[in-house]
C-alpha cells in the first residue's frame, strides 16, 4: 500500500488545512490497513488549535495536507465539513482514536510504543494500559527532552525504537511540536504508523479526568480544558477561537479560503 493511501479519502477545506471527512470506523480501518500492507505513515489529530497554528505556518500546513490521515478532533472542524456537504464526518477525538487502536490490537498483535509525556507520565500510561489490557503489547517508552533532540539523543531514540520494532509510536506532545516531530522522524524511525495524540497520555495516565460526553458534543471541551490549565491555555484559546469564528465565516461566505 503506498505511504499517502489516506489521501485518496476526502477531505474538508477547513481555512487551507485538509481534514479528512470520515469517521473513526474509517479511521480504524484505514490504519489496520497501512499497518498490514506495511505502509508508513502520520496520523495528526487536528482541532481549532492546530489549523490556527498551520494559518500562519505554510510549513505546517503543508505537514497537516500530506499526512496519512489528518483527522477531526475538534466538533468545530465537523461542523465546518458538514456545511461543505461532508454528512458522514464525524469526530474522531485523539485519546478515544489511541483506545480503540490498543483494543483492536487484542486481535492484530500491534506492537506499541509510547513517546512524550512529562517525566514519569510514559511509565504511568503503560503500566495503567497494560491493568485495562493485560494483552496489550508495549515494546517501549521514552520520555524526551524539552529542547529539541541531540545527535546523540536521536541515535539513540532510533536504535531504541529499531530494536523494540514497534507497528505504532504514539506521541504525546503538544501541537504543533508533535506534528513536527512526527513529519521529521517519520522516514527515519523503523515504525509503520506514528500518531501524535496530545493529551491522550495525561488523560489515559489518570492525571486528568476528560470532558463529559455532552460538553464535547456541543463544541465545548475547550472551556473544560481552560477551568484545568487556565494560565496555560488561556492565552490560546484567546487568541485563536475568536480568529478562527471570524475567519471560518469568511470563508464559508466565499470571502476567504
Amino acid at each position: 500500500m503506498p505511504d499517502d493511501a489516506g489521501q485518496e479519502l476526502p477531505r474538508a477545506n477547513v481555512l487551507g488545512v485538509g481534514i479528512h471527512a470520515i469517521d473513526m470506523p474509517t479511521a480504524l480501518r484505514e490504519c489496520e490497513r497501512l499497518i498490514d500492507f506495511g505502509g508508513q505513515g502520520i496520523v495528526c489529530v487536528t482541532g481549532v488549535h492546530g489549523v490556527m497554528e498551520a494559518r500562519g505556518d505554510p510549513e505546517l500546513r503543508d505537514m497537516l495536507n500530506r499526512a496519512f490521515l489528518c483527522v477531526p478532533d475538534g466538533m468545530p472542524t465537523v461542523w465546518v465539513g458538514r456545511l461543505q456537504g461532508h454528512r458522514g464526518m464525524r469526530r474522531v477525538y485523539g485519546p478515544d482514536f489511541m483506545m480503540e487502536m490498543c483494543r483492536r490490537s487484542r486481535n492484530c498483535g500491534w506492537r506499541h510504543f509510547f513517546y512524550g509525556g512529562a517525566p514519569g507520565v510514559v511509565e504511568l500510561l503503560a503500566r495503567r494500559l497494560s491493568e485495562q489490557m493485560p494483552w496489550l503489547n508495549i515494546v517501549g517508552t521514552c520520555t524526551p527532552p524539552f529542547a529539541p533532540l541531540s545527535a546523540d539523543q536521536e541515535m539513540a531514540l532510533i536504535g531504541q525504537v529499531a530494536n523494540a520494532k514497534p507497528d505504532i509510536l504514539w506521541v504525546g506532545l503538544s501541537t504543533p511540536k508533535q506534528e513536527r516531530f512526527m513529519a521529521e522522524y517519520c522516514g527515519k524511525l523503523a515504525v509503520k504508523l506514528m500518531a501524535g495524540v496530545g493529551a491522550a497520555f495525561d488523560l489515559h495516565a489518570g492525571l486528568r479526568p476528560d470532558a463529559p460526553g455532552w460538553v464535547k458534543s456541543c463544541g465545548l471541551q475547550w472551556l473544560h480544558r481552560l477551568c484545568q490549565e487556565p494560565e496555560r491555555l488561556g492565552p490560546r484559546y484567546l487568541k485563536h477561537n475568536p480568529r478562527f469564528v471570524r475567519e471560518i465565516c469568511r470563508q464559508l461566505a466565499g470571502r476567504g479560503s
